[in-house]
């Protein structure tokens, strides 16, 4: 018989519950760590609580292990503030999120999928392409410079 407890849930989340803030805290730090604050473009708690990003959190048992964040930008998604507990790293939480965003933005009618990332994250940029993204050109208001990758993923 599986423990339910030992079974990860991607479900929605709220950026200002205290394990998930904990957990946004984290990511912001080590971003602050690699790149400059130029080039530093996560959003804040208050920033995701918009109407238009879905947040979401991976969860086993009552511990919140992940987060990810799908902002809609009317015909694409951006994916915001993915960041796994680096404990939990190596359960497939990434590839879960991943699963749950496409099947998120099919469901909000997106053409495609968007993100930008930094070059120092190659974890993330395998992950990513393990998803069928693909390197694309800066869009919305992001401007080309030394770290920022540019990925995307169609969904027509």
């Amino acid at each position: 018989m599986t423990d339910v407890s030992s079974i990860i849930r991607v479900l929605s989340g709220n950026p200002r519950d205290q394990q998930a803030t904990a957990l946004l805290q984290a990511s912001h730090a080590l971003m602050q760590s690699l790149f400059s604050p130029e080039e530093n473009h996560f959003l804040s708690i208050d920033e995701l609580c918009a109407p238009e990003i879905q947040f979401f959190i991976a969860r086993e048992g009552d511990k919140t292990l992940g987060c990810v964040a799908l902002a809609n930008h009317g015909d694409y998604g951006e994916v915001k503030s993915m960041f796994i507990d680096p404990a939990a790293r190596g359960k497939g939480i990434g590839h879960k999120f991943m699963r749950h965003l496409e099947t998120e933005g099919r469901a909000q009618r997106l053409l495609s999928i968007k993100l930008e990332t930094g070059n120092k994250l190659v974890q993330a940029h395998n992950l990513y392409r393990a998803h069928g993204f693909v390197e694309c050109k800066p869009f919305g208001n992001y401007q080309a410079n030394s770290s920022s990758i540019f990925m995307k993923r169609d969904l027509t």
